[in-house]
């Protein structure tokens, strides 16, 4: 049991302060002011001021560390996830790139491989497949030789090798096949997002009615308005703020969306709709300099630099290097968010996307003591995972 003592709790109902935090077994026992609390039993983190928040959820991560979750051991795993942790993503779901096959069901091996280590590591709560049934013309940074249609066979065979481990899959909503594909896996409790998409507002509309209720990296990789004879035809970021259910995601490295750009977003948007994610490459946490996108073998050279991550032509970026902790302090400091809602973007927003949220993302009585310590820069100085706190 460990007792958290002098902190600002980040709670549901807003900052509690001073506040104090009971875990027992990995799991919150009590929560209230510090006059409220009548017995310190066990272990005492004195958190001196700082805020308590729970542990940032990123469902959108592609490696960090000088490592791709595609590169081809466990490893691979392991070394990017420990480098979130220590930023406070205490939870994670490890995003593949559009790929041949061998290489995809060689991640999900080793996925399901790191799934078992639980030293120093976050939750690797499953996994998110970006592609391959993309739109060539909206690709990004994704290596259109691996573009394809949807085809029952094709998605079928991944998601019985993958054992259940896929909990989100990216696609583009007007490819042929596409809706059938959602008919499909909606029905699995899986997440589908469109992204990479070329879609109308009307093929967005049908995506969503056939269980594509998500956006991946709104604004990146997208239509938006266009002119056919004349007439304005809006795209998929238009559709995002007009249907209402559908959720986003947002890289809010303050580079892929400006602050005034992430603003807009938050007037068009209900904020309870609304996740932050890192999308991050190999190269979070790492300095500046050439880099892969992708798999070491089958990778796009990059370039890092003032902290992005960008194609060799400079023409579109390839990724975020960008960490949890830095997308709060930008939804706080540049924006001018409310942390308690900044924190619920990176926390309870994609834990209640992804179905998780009866145990994790928020500070509440029953839920997994995943927590993070940070100073009011969003400085992280200290991770709990089930209430362990966390070597990095």
């Amino acid at each position: 049991m460990k007792t958290f003592i002098h902190a600002k709790l980040i709670s549901p109902s807003g900052i509690i302060s001073p506040g104090f935090l009971k875990e027992d077994k990995g799991i919150i026992v009590d929560v209230g002011r510090m006059e409220e609390l009548d017995q310190v039993i066990g272990e005492v983190v004195d958190c001196a001021g700082s805020y308590l928040s729970p542990g940032f959820i990123d469902i959108h991560n592609h490696g960090g560390g000088g490592c791709d979750y595609m590169d081809g051991n466990v490893n691979d795993i392991l070394c990017p996830a420990r480098v979130h942790l220590a930023h406070g993503t205490t939870s994670l779901f490890p995003t593949t790139l559009s790929s041949n096959d061998h290489d995809l069901y060689q991640t999900i091996d080793n996925f399901k491989a790191a799934q078992k280590v639980s030293d120093s590591m976050p939750n690797l709560l499953g996994l998110h497949l970006e592609g391959p049934y993309f739109n060539i013309a909206q690709k990004g940074a994704q290596d259109g030789k691996f573009l394809r249609n949807p085809s029952v066979e094709h998605y079928m065979n991944i998601i019985e090798y993958a054992e259940g481990t896929i909990k989100r899959w990216s696609l583009a909503p007007e490819l042929p096949g596409a809706l059938e594909m959602a008919d499909r896996l909606s029905g699995m409790g899986i997440l589908l997002a469109a992204g990479h998409t070329n879609a109308t507002y009307e093929e967005m509309q049908k995506g969503f009615d056939h269980g594509i209720t998500h956006v991946t990296h709104l604004y990146s990789g997208m239509s938006t308005i266009t002119r056919k004879d004349g007439f304005r035809v809006l795209g998929a970021v238009e559709s995002a703020f007009l249907i209402d259910g559908m959720t986003v995601e947002l890289i809010a490295d303050g580079m892929h969306l400006p602050p005034e750009l992430l603003r807009l977003v938050l007037k068009c948007k209900n904020h309870t709709e609304i996740c932050l994610c890192t999308d991050s490459m190999r190269g979070a946490g790492m300095k500046d300099g050439p880099s892969i996108l992708g798999s070491l073998k089958n990778g796009q050279e990059v370039f890092i630099e003032d902290g992005i991550a960008i194609m060799p032509d400079r023409q579109s970026f390839a990724g975020s290097v960008a960490t949890a902790d830095r997308l709060v302090r930008v939804m706080v400091k540049d924006v001018g968010l409310d942390i308690c809602e900044a924190v619920s973007m990176m926390s309870l927003n994609p834990a209640r996307f992804l179905h998780y949220d009866s145990v994790k993302g928020s500070l509440e009585i029953g839920k997994d003591a995943d927590l993070v310590v940070f100073d009011e820069n969003i400085q992280v100085s200290a991770v709990f995972v089930g209430g362990k706190c966390q070597s990095f």
